[in-house]
Formats: structure tokens, C-alpha cells, sequence
């Protein structure tokens, strides 16, 4: 906002989809003036997930304007399925952050939102999942006036965006000495990485579900990402995101053929690895494809001055090893006046599924554990 000006600000809800994708250019506007926005907020990430998986009606994103029609704040909104009505983000169970857009440049907009949101909500729980740390939508939970909670939400693991000999100083002398043998045995390999141009992404991103697939057959790969509509998402999606510098596609290659492919989404503050695949030949010639991928990523991430890099949802195993600091994302429940009973049972079963889901995850451990008391007393025994 210029010095000395007051805006006045109007906001209106979209409902149709295809008035959604004509503001393109406006929400890439309000997205590059809102330095906390990841690529899961980018307009061609969002409006591709709506062709692919939205429902008839369902749409609601809530905008608040400028009187020249410039956005300052977008909600990217739908009907969510289910007994109660509930306002939930666009991107389903396959975007890792979600998030609304806020002009950093217009100390209006938070209220402003907020405002039109309780407006567009009515009865309705704005149930924002998968909120980051330090995300837009902290600001809009701040200034609501209505009934609200704050409760945990998915774990995501993230390093520092420094070059890989910073990140095996990170890890035991030992491991990391293991690590650079790994290293050495990729150089000698001579595995190429190519980093894919836009008019290459369809062809590549083809090949990288295809290289997935293969890579967890027989081991439970998400179904989803063998569905068609994710991969017609992801063609749509991803060709303008790596043109507009929103996400990268890299590609691996050993003698001449593609054995590896990875796709990074990257915002100023972090990338993060979304989707990868190898080819199994890469595993029974003891390729440490993790470690390619985390030494590729660090290498572009650290040159292009950007400061986190994200391993995204999920405590698996593979990525403890580089010893990563744990952020908790966040959900972030809003109702007005009228719907705070249902916001308050929404709450308490949210509670109540991660109490059970922690409880289970005990018995688990303990259940090994015992297991292996017993295994060694057996052991001993004999």
C-alpha cells in the first residue's frame, strides 16, 4: 500500500469454476505479494486441483478487492462432503500446505478477509488444514471475532538450505563418512541430471509417474498417485509453475536412459521434494537414491538463495537420518456466532481421532518391544 493511502476494499465469492480460472493473472499478482505463499497457493496448482477433483457447487473462494479490482486477499474454498457444513481448503489430501493469499503490502487485508469470510461462511466451520507456521492465515486467525481453535496437524520434517558437505556435518563422523562412499559410488556411476525446460514437463512427468510406480510395486504405493486424474492434474499444474520459477523437474540419467526423476516445488523461503521416482536397476546396483535426490536439492536450493529445505509431510525414517528439525503444521478452525457448537464438536473429534491415533501408535511400540525382550530371551535361553 502506497504512503498515506486508505483502500477501500469490496469483497465478492466465486462459485464457478471457470470465472476461477480467469484470475490467473490477478491471483499471481496477490500471490507474488505474499512472501509467506508456497506453490501449493500458486493459482495454476489450485485451479488445476478444482478441474481434477472439485464437485458441482462446491466451490467458494472468497476475494477481497481494491476498487480497481486488484485482489489484496483470497480464500481458495469449497464445500466439503459430509453431514455438517464445512468450508474447507482446495487441494485435498494431496497438498501439504494450505494457506490464504494476503497482501503483505495492505495492512487492510487480514480484517478484511476475515470479514468476508464470516459473511461467506454463515453456518458454516472454516476448517483450514495444513496450516505452516508463520502462514497468512495465522494473520487471519488473529484478528477473527468469532468462536476459533487451534489444534496440531501433520508433522513435516525441514533442513537448512546449505550445500551437502554442510548437511553431513550435521550427522555422526561415521555415517557421514558412509554417506560420501555412496556419494563417490553416484560420480563413478556417472549419472547425469538434467533439469527439464517447460515444454519437456508433459513428456517428463509421464515418465516420472511411471519410474514411481515401478519404484513401489509390490511395496504400497499411494493409490492416488496411479490415478489419472492426479496425473492430469500434475500435467496441467506443473509446465506453468516451472516457468514461472514454482516448481523445478529434474530428471536422471544413465546412459542415456531415465533412471530417476524428482519433482521439487519451490516458493522465495523453501523448496520441497514432492514426488519421485527410480527405477528399481537403480536399487539392485546399491544406488542411494535418497541421497542423490537430497544432494541434487541441496545444491540448487542453497545457489538459489533460498533458506529451508522442506521434506514436506511425513516422520519417515530415511528422512530422521539427517537429523531435521520437526515443524508442526497447524489446523486452524473459524466460525461465527451461530456455529460454534458445531466448531466445538468438529474440535473434540479431531482430538479425539489423534488421542486414539497416539494410543495405537504406543501399543505398536510397546508390542516391539516386548517382542524383542522376549526374542532375546529366547535367544538367551537356547
Amino acid at each position: 500500500m502506497r504512503a498515506g493511502r486508505r483502500d477501500v476494499l469490496w469483497s465478492e465469492t466465486c462459485r464457478d469454476g471457470e470465472e476461477f480460472g480467469r484470475l490467473g493473472a490477478r491471483w499471481t499478482s496477490l500471490y507474488t505479494r505474499c512472501s509467506t505463499a508456497t506453490p501449493f497457493q500458486s493459482h495454476s496448482w489450485l485451479h488445476s486441483w478444482w478441474v481434477s477433483y472439485g464437485g458441482p457447487g462446491a466451490l467458494r473462494v472468497v476475494l477481497v478487492r481494491r476498487e480497481d479490482g486488484e485482489l489484496v486477499a483470497a480464500a481458495p474454498l469449497m464445500r466439503a462432503h459430509g453431514p455438517f457444513p464445512v468450508l474447507a481448503p482446495l487441494g485435498g489430501s494431496i497438498t501439504d500446505f494450505s494457506d490464504v493469499l494476503l497482501d503483505d503490502t495492505c495492512p487492510g487485508a487480514a480484517p478484511a478477509l476475515a470479514r468476508a469470510l464470516a459473511r461467506a461462511a454463515r453456518g458454516a466451520v472454516v476448517d483450514l488444514r495444513e496450516v505452516r507456521p508463520g502462514a497468512a492465515a495465522e494473520r487471519l486467525y488473529a484478528c477473527w471475532r468469532g468462536p476459533r481453535r487451534r489444534l496440531a496437524d501433520s508433522l513435516c520434517l525441514e533442513l537448512p538450505a546449505v550445500p551437502m558437505d554442510a548437511l553431513l556435518e550435521r550427522i555422526p563422523s561415521g555415517k557421514a563418512q558412509r554417506v560420501r562412499a555412496k556419494l563417490r559410488k553416484l560420480d563413478a556411476l556417472g549419472i547425469d541430471e538434467h533439469i527439464v525446460s517447460g515444454e519437456e514437463v508433459p513428456a517428463a512427468l509421464e515418465r516420472l509417474l511411471r519410474l514411481h510406480q515401478l519404484q513401489w510395486q509390490g511395496r504400497g504405493v499411494t493409490v492416488e498417485h496411479t490415478s489419472a486424474r492426479f496425473a492430469e492434474h500434475l500435467s496441467r499444474a506443473v509446465r506453468p509453475m516451472v516457468e514461472r520459477g514454482d516448481a523445478r523437474v529434474t530428471e536422471f540419467r544413465l546412459g542415456g536412459d531415465v533412471v530417476a526423476a524428482d519433482l521439487t516445488l519451490m516458493s522465495p523461503r523453501l523448496a520441497g521434494g514432492y514426488l519421485y521416482g527410480a527405477d528399481p536397476v537403480l536399487r539392485a546396483r546399491k544406488v542411494d537414491v535418497a541421497t542423490m535426490l537430497l544432494r541434487h536439492g541441496a545444491r540448487e536450493t542453497s545457489a538459489s538463495g533460498r533458506a529451508t529445505l522442506s521434506m514436506l509431510r511425513g516422520t519417515e525414517p530415511y528422512k530422521r537420518h539427517w537429523r531435521p528439525e520437526t515443524v508442526p503444521n497447524q489446523r486452524l478452525m473459524l466460525a461465527g456466532p451461530g456455529a460454534a457448537p458445531l466448531l466445538w464438536l468438529r474440535a473434540g473429534a479431531a482430538d479425539a481421532r489423534r488421542w486414539a491415533a497416539r494410543q495405537a501408535r504406543e501399543r505398536a511400540w510397546a508390542g516391539r518391544l516386548l517382542a524383542r525382550v522376549r526374542d532375546r530371551t529366547n535367544g538367551g535361553g537356547g
